[in-house]
């Protein structure tokens, strides 16, 4: 770190890196380097390409803005966000380091924002890396990754699971230039929510990602893996509403923001698809990694159960009702009937008495609470779960947890541990950004707050987030709460009736399969 005699310098810390010497900020004692190009820009000849490695630059290259944000969306406003920053640099990284320098030595937290697959985007005021940097002695790195179609939609004459390698590049660029920051490329730690813990858990089965990374953090992780059948029939529905094939010729000329458009018009509709894409139709999820024997030849569970992740430390979890929050967004919190819970429970439920068995095994339950249980095992809860089981069962080191402090006390707990309020605690951004509504006031929330970032940080150092490993007998895991406790994982009931389940790689189903029809449609 670059440190001038005077105020002005000292607030300007200067790194050098193998691509050329940058200049960031001091922010609350940590230097923050933003926006730092990890790949060429993805347009142009290299639109729906793999990444290519980034050129270097002369002089210093200041460092203290975001990089734009790839096209993506419009859930929440991201689109109109994505557009707001003007540039084609969608592939940048961020950094956050307490002791910048190459001798520092520091664990390394990567974090993979979710969004579905459809959007995201690392500088979000609820991603800012500082407090978790600062407080718990680590440089975190944050990035953006290719999603919707530019990133994860199936293309004739593309490479399959381009947001995927992008995080393998942003791996890489971690691995060759992190000692600059004071990081530790030897003890590199990736960690992501939702569809970045999906991603996590993709990247325990890439054959890319291999030693890029020790340990991983998979939060809630999405269990969508799709063939590349069914992604290319979805894809080829985003480019038929623009009257185009889903190839490079076709696409290549259309402005990526109608593509990203293209891509919700197909997720508003997906439900009519259901005969041919089946559950993912149902929940509207049209991006997925694919399974395409390149990138990803096989799921991870699969990938785990064969020992791929032996001598990866992994720490997983979710929260108690993912479910919740999306319930609430789908105007139907309070509102589920009888007959939406028998559909959903048809749909979702594993095998051919699996609505039978939540009935049996929640006979207290009403037809909200089944609804909720059921989409938050299949999405979420059990992939996640399974996870855990398969490191297990293959002899590697998994720690498990369950966050279940219910949010916005100000609601009267309401939305319960919902999808999301994992990401503002483990941060510690607990008075910005989207998510940060779901804390409120409460004062608990610090608490909670600083025992979830010291349990990340103490893993990423040493593997070890402070309470016994999971294993098949005992199934200990961590409660996060007002008063934090460690028990037997808590949701027995659900895992027993997904046990058998395997988690495959969902299909392009033919017409009239009854698993791929809608019940009630």
């Amino acid at each position: 770190m670059t440190v001038a005699g005077d105020d002005v310098s000292r607030s300007r810390p200067e790194v050098r890196t193998r691509s050329g010497s940058l200049r960031g900020s001091l922010e609350a004692g940590v230097a923050v380097f933003r926006g730092i190009p990890f790949a060429e820009p993805p347009v142009g000849a290299l639109r729906f390409a793999a990444p290519r490695a980034v050129r270097g630059w002369s002089g210093v290259r200041e460092a203290v803005a975001f990089g734009p944000p790839p096209p993506q969306g419009g859930h929440f406003g991201m689109d109109a966000l994505a557009r707001e920053t003007v540039g084609e640099d969608w592939l940048t990284v961020n950094v956050w380091s307490p002791d910048p320098g190459p001798g520092a030595g520091l664990p390394v937290l990567v974090w993979i924002q979710g969004g579905a697959y459809t959007i995201g985007m690392s500088g979000l005021p609820e991603y800012d890396g500082g407090r978790l940097a600062r407080d718990g002695g680590v440089v975190v790195v944050t990035f953006n990754y290719r999603v919707g179609p530019e990133g994860f939609g199936q293309i004739e004459g593309a490479p399959a699971n381009r947001g995927l390698l992008d995080q393998i590049a942003a791996l890489e660029w971690v691995r060759d230039h992190i000692t600059a920051f004071g990081g530790d490329p030897d003890r590199v730690t990736v960690f992501g929510q939702s569809a970045g813990g999906g991603s996590v858990a993709a990247l325990l089965a890439a054959p890319g990602a291999a030693g890029l990374f020790g340990r991983a953090v998979a939060q809630s992780a999405q269990g969508t893996f799709f063939a590349p059948e069914l992604a290319a029939d979805i894809t080829g529905a985003c480019a038929a509403e623009l009257g185009l094939r889903a190839t490079v010729a076709d696409l290549s000329g259309v402005a990526p923001h109608r593509l990203a458009a293209a891509g919700d018009a197909v997720g508003a509709e997906a439900a009519r698809h259901g005969g041919r894409w089946g559950k993912p139709a149902l929940r509207s999820v049209t991006f997925s990694p694919v399974v395409d024997g390149a990138a990803l030849s096989v799921t991870p569970w699969q990938a785990l159960t064969a020992g791929a992740g032996r001598d990866i430390d992994l720490l997983v979890g979710h929260t108690r009702h993912e479910q919740r929050l999306l319930t609430a967004l789908d105007g139907l919190l309070g509102q589920v009937g009888e007959d939406v819970a028998a559909q959903t429970l048809d749909a979702f439920a594993p095998g051919p008495d699996g609505a039978r068995a939540y009935r049996d095994a929640h006979p207290e339950a009403g037809p909200d609470e089944l609804h909720e249980l059921v989409l938050s095992d299949w999405l979420f809860r059990m992939p996640t779960l399974h996870l855990a089981e398969a490191q297990a069962a293959a002899g590697g080191r998994v720690h498990a947890y369950e966050l279940t402090w219910p949010a916005a006390p100000g609601m009267d707990g309401v939305l319960g541990a919902c999808h999301g309020l994992d990401v503002p605690l483990v941060f510690g951004n607990l008075d910005r950004g989207q998510p940060a509504a779901l804390i409120g006031t409460a004062p608990e929330a610090e608490d909670l707050s600083a025992a979830m970032r010291a349990a990340w940080t103490s893993f990423a150092a040493q593997g070890d987030p402070g309470w016994p490993a999971y294993d098949r007998d005992r199934r200990l895991v961590r409660l996060f709460d007002a008063a934090p406790t460690v028990t037997a994982y808590p949701e027995e009931r659900s895992r027993l009736i997904w046990r058998d389940h395997a988690f495959p790689v969902l299909p392009l189903l033919q017409r009239g399969n009854p698993e791929g029809q809608i019940p009630g449609r």
